[in-house]
C-alpha cells in the first residue's frame, strides 16, 4: 500500500508557503503574505493580543497563535483585507458568533474550529458584500444558529477545501436571494470536504457558478446539493451516501430571478460521481412537467468557467480527523 501524502506537506517547514498552494476559483487568494507576523497572545474577545484586534488592522499580516482554546465572541469578528488567520500548530476554536468578511479580499482561513455560534442570522462565516480571492482551508464547522458558511452579495472567487461540516441544518448557501441578480458573478470551489449528517445545503446554489470535486457527502436529511435560479454547479468525482432520511442528492428548486418573467432552476452536470446506500440523482418537478436528471459530461459552455488545477480523473478522498 502506498504511503498517505498529507496535503501541502512541502510547506508544513515554512510558514508562508501555504499561500498559493488554494486550487480552483480561490486559487489566487496571497492572504497575509507579504506582511509581518502577528501572534495573539491572549484568547479575550478583543483587546491587545486578540484575534479581533489583528484582523482589523488595515496592514497585511500574517496571524498566528501563541496560545490554544477558545475563543469566544460577543459580536461578528470583521476581517480585513491580506489576512491569514493560521491556527496550524495549535487548537482554536471560535464560538458564541463568526467571523464576517465584507467588502474585502486576499483572506485566508486555516486550520480553526467554529461550534456554538448563537443568535439571529449568525453564521459561522460569512463572506458578503463583494468580498474576493477567499481560501477556506482544513477548518471544521457545525452548531450554527443560521449557516455555517455564506457567500452572497456579489461575492466570488472563494475556494473551501479540506474542511469538515457535521450535524447542522443550513450548511453553505451561495447567493442569498433570488432578487439578487449581481450574484451571477460568484464562482465557487468547494473540493476534499466531508459533509457528515448535515440536513441540506451542501451546498444551496442560486445564481453562481459552483465545482464541486472530491467530497465526501453523507447522511443529508432534505437534500445534498440545491441548483436553484440559473445556477451553474459542476459534481466532479465525489461520494454521495445517502442515510434513512433522504436518499436524493440533487434538488431542483425553481425561483424567478429578479431580472426574468417566470421561475427557473439551475442546471447540475455530474461526472464520474460514486452514489452509494440507494442514492438517486434527483427529481423535479417543474413548468415544464418531470425533470429526471441525467449524467453527462460538460459542454462547452461550462468548461469555459471551469478553473481545474488537479487530476480529478479518479475519486481520490483524504482522510479526515
Amino acid at each position: 500500500m502506498a504511503p498517505v501524502s498529507l496535503p501541502y506537506a512541502h510547506c508544513e517547514s515554512k510558514l508562508r508557503a501555504l499561500a498559493g498552494q488554494a486550487e480552483g476559483f480561490g486559487r489566487l487568494a496571497t492572504g497575509g503574505l507579504h506582511g509581518a507576523l502577528y501572534c495573539v497572545t491572549t484568547l479575550a474577545d478583543d483587546g491587545p493580543g486578540s484575534l479581533r484586534e489583528a484582523c482589523s488592522k488595515k496592514e497585511p499580516l500574517w496571524i498566528v497563535f501563541e496560545i490554544s482554546g477558545e475563543i469566544k465572541l460577543k459580536s461578528f469578528l470583521p476581517v480585513s483585507s491580506y489576512k491569514t488567520i493560521d491556527g496550524r500548530g495549535q487548537w482554536i476554536r471560535i464560538t458564541g458568533m463568526g467571523l464576517r468578511l465584507a467588502q474585502c479580499e486576499h483572506v485566508i482561513i486555516c486550520n480553526l474550529e467554529f461550534q456554538e455560534g448563537r443568535g439571529h442570522d449568525v453564521d459561522a462565516i460569512q463572506i458578503k458584500p463583494n468580498s474576493k480571492h477567499i481560501w477556506i482551508d482544513r477548518c471544521s464547522l457545525k452548531d450554527y444558529s443560521d449557516g455555517l458558511i455564506d457567500v452572497t452579495r456579489g461575492s466570488t472567487d472563494v475556494t473551501i477545501s479540506r474542511c469538515k461540516f457535521g450535524y447542522h441544518d443550513k450548511t453553505i448557501l451561495i447567493g442569498a436571494n433570488a432578487a439578487h441578480c449581481d450574484d451571477r458573478n460568484i464562482r465557487v470551489t468547494i473540493h476534499h470536504c466531508l459533509f457528515d449528517g448535515s440536513r441540506q445545503r451542501l451546498p444551496r446554489v442560486r445564481f453562481a457558478k459552483v465545482h464541486l470535486y472530491n467530497n465526501y457527502t453523507r447522511y443529508w436529511a432534505i437534500y445534498a446539493v440545491g441548483a436553484s435560479v440559473d445556477s451553474e454547479i459542476y459534481s466532479q468525482c465525489n461520494i454521495y451516501e445517502a442515510g434513512r432520511d433522504c436518499n436524493v442528492a440533487f434538488k431542483y428548486i425553481p425561483e424567478k430571478a429578479g431580472d426574468k418573467n417566470a421561475p427557473t432552476a439551475g442546471v447540475i452536470v455530474s461526472e464520474g460521481d460514486l452514489f452509494l446506500g440507494g442514492t438517486q440523482m434527483a427529481t423535479c418537478s417543474t413548468s415544464r412537467g418531470l425533470v429526471v436528471f441525467q449524467s453527462r459530461k460538460p459542454g462547452a459552455w461550462m468548461v469555459a468557467w471551469m478553473v481545474i488545477h488537479v487530476d480529478v480523473g479518479t475519486c481520490l478522498l483524504v482522510a479526515m480527523h
